[in-house]
């Protein structure tokens, strides 16, 4: 009995000791030789790296941490429209009239209905104009509305910052945009104490501008122009003075009210074409009796792509209103969020864990994990064709394209990382797919808060856990 006792001990202890001899894998060690930077003395990661097709986890730290997301967000809002809206969906931006047509006259009203069409463009516009000299109209008598009825009051997100208008990153929001929602405004030095050369692009009388510059023969520059944001308007106003040295320049910046901007350009639009508009421009519900003229179709798949590639905040927070449809009259960031909770559900997490706020990740409110990004990026990986090769052609390329085609440039991972950025103040993100150097295909999440100043040491981190994952997996 003592003898049987004496040999389980031995074997309890042996088994304890070959435990704690056991040593990490040379992939584990050169990922923790990264974690005990002094960075991380301060700041945070959560790091999560899958195995799809087990879904069996490789490396986890902090998985579970609850972190905000920056841009990684966009996983999220470009995932569940292209799953629930599916890539046969064509946002329609739609014109419309009321009254009759008579001599060339339209004695009634136009209206033009969005759907949240992220990438109409004032050339888009054209078929408009030309649909109406289509149909015999050389005069209205009436005015030229938009209903945009089926968007909230909203137009800032949830949780997004003041003071980061007017930057164009941070649009208005309307159920009706163009061009972004933006201006751009070229300046360039004019002749000696002369106010400095300043156009719109595109030219537009919806736009003032109080141009108190100079320009000046030589000396500092102190130049200044934007929008009146302080005010809440869109007037552009420059000031200071502009050596005559300078080169022409531009900035660009958000348009408050995008909707009645979308009317005046269209308005001008009309009028250059020869079409006499005497009525106003202002938002009404389309009336029961009007018919159907023209529209403009955007399918959503490049829409997709762009949101990803360029990290496009617009594009998201419409792709978010958009999918809102399906189920609500009123679409709403709110209400598009239901189909965000319903992907977190389908990909098997429980989104009473989650803080979902907006669909681009400017909101400082949201709150996710990695454990949360890999398994939405595990579930569109397993879903049937089309679906994973449309959103994984969205992300950005390491070392080639997008928001990453200045990253892993001269590393062994360049082309083989397909992950979208994310990236406000004291957060960075980067979270998608390796392909690595023995063809396995992972899924990754690496997010990084809570330091100050530029987030160029967390990407030198993310794109180095990359590389040994792509060398040594």
């Amino acid at each position: 009995m003592k003898k049987f006792s004496l040999f389980l001990l031995f074997a309890i202890l042996f088994s304890a000791c070959s435990t704690f001899k056991q040593e990490r894998s040379y992939f584990e060690k050169r990922i923790d030789s990264l974690l005990v930077s002094d960075f991380f003395q301060k700041s945070n990661i959560s790091l999560k790296l899958v195995e799809p097709k087990k879904d069996s986890t490789l490396f986890s730290v902090n998985s579970q941490k609850l972190m905000r997301p920056a841009s990684n967000q966009k996983i999220l809002t470009t995932a569940t429209a292209l799953y629930f809206l599916g890539n046969d969906y064509n946002f329609n931006t739609s014109l419309y009239y009321d009254g009759e047509i008579k001599d060339s006259i339209l004695n009634g009203n136009f209206f033009v209905v969005g759907s949240f069409d992220p990438d109409f463009k004032v050339k888009d516009l054209d078929s408009f104009v030309i649909a109406i000299k289509n149909s015999g109209i050389k005069k209205i008598n009436g005015n030229l509305y938009t209903d945009i009825s089926k968007s909230d009051s909203l137009y800032f997100g949830n949780g997004w910052i003041w003071s980061d208008e007017p930057e164009t990153y941070m649009p208005y929001l309307s159920q009706l945009a163009i061009n972004k929602n933006s201006l751009t405004i070229i300046y360039e030095p004019d002749s000696i104490n002369k106010p400095v050369k300043i156009t719109f692009n595109p030219k537009n009388n919806f736009i003032a501008l109080t141009n108190n510059s100079t320009t000046i023969e030589k000396g500092k520059s102190t130049f200044e122009i934007s929008r009146d944001w302080l005010n809440h308007n869109n007037k552009i106003i420059a000031k200071g003075n502009l050596p005559f040295s300078y080169k022409k320049d531009s900035v660009e910046v958000s348009i408050r009210e995008p909707y009645l901007y979308f009317l005046q350009l269209l308005k001008e639009k009309l009028i250059s074409a020869g079409i006499e508009l005497n009525g106003l421009t202002d938002t009404n519900k389309i009336s029961s009796n009007a018919k159907f003229l023209t529209s403009v179709k955007r399918n959503i798949v490049p829409v997709i792509k762009y949101t990803n590639k360029v990290s496009d905040n617009l594009n998201a927070e419409m792709l978010l209103r958009a999918v809102a449809g399906i189920k609500f009259q009123k679409q709403s960031a709110e209400n598009g969020k239901f189909f965000v909770d319903s992907l977190i559900t389908l990909s098997g997490a429980n989104p009473k864990d989650y803080r979902i706020s907006d669909g681009s990740g400017l909101s400082y409110y949201n709150l996710i994990s990695a454990d949360l990004l890999a398994k939405i990026l595990t579930f569109i990986k397993k879903q049937k064709e089309p679906f994973p090769t449309i959103f994984i052609n969205s992300l950005p390329i390491g070392g080639v394209d997008g928001t990453l085609s200045n990253r892993f440039k001269n590393s062994t991972a360049k082309g083989h990382v397909f992950a979208k950025t994310g990236t406000i103040s004291g957060v960075s993100s980067l979270s998608g797919y390796i392909e690595t150097k023995r063809k396995n295909y992972l899924v990754f999440s690496i997010l990084i808060q809570n330091f100050v100043g530029s987030s160029k040491q967390a990407r030198d981190i993310q794109d180095k856990i990359c590389e040994i994952i792509y060398e040594e997996l």
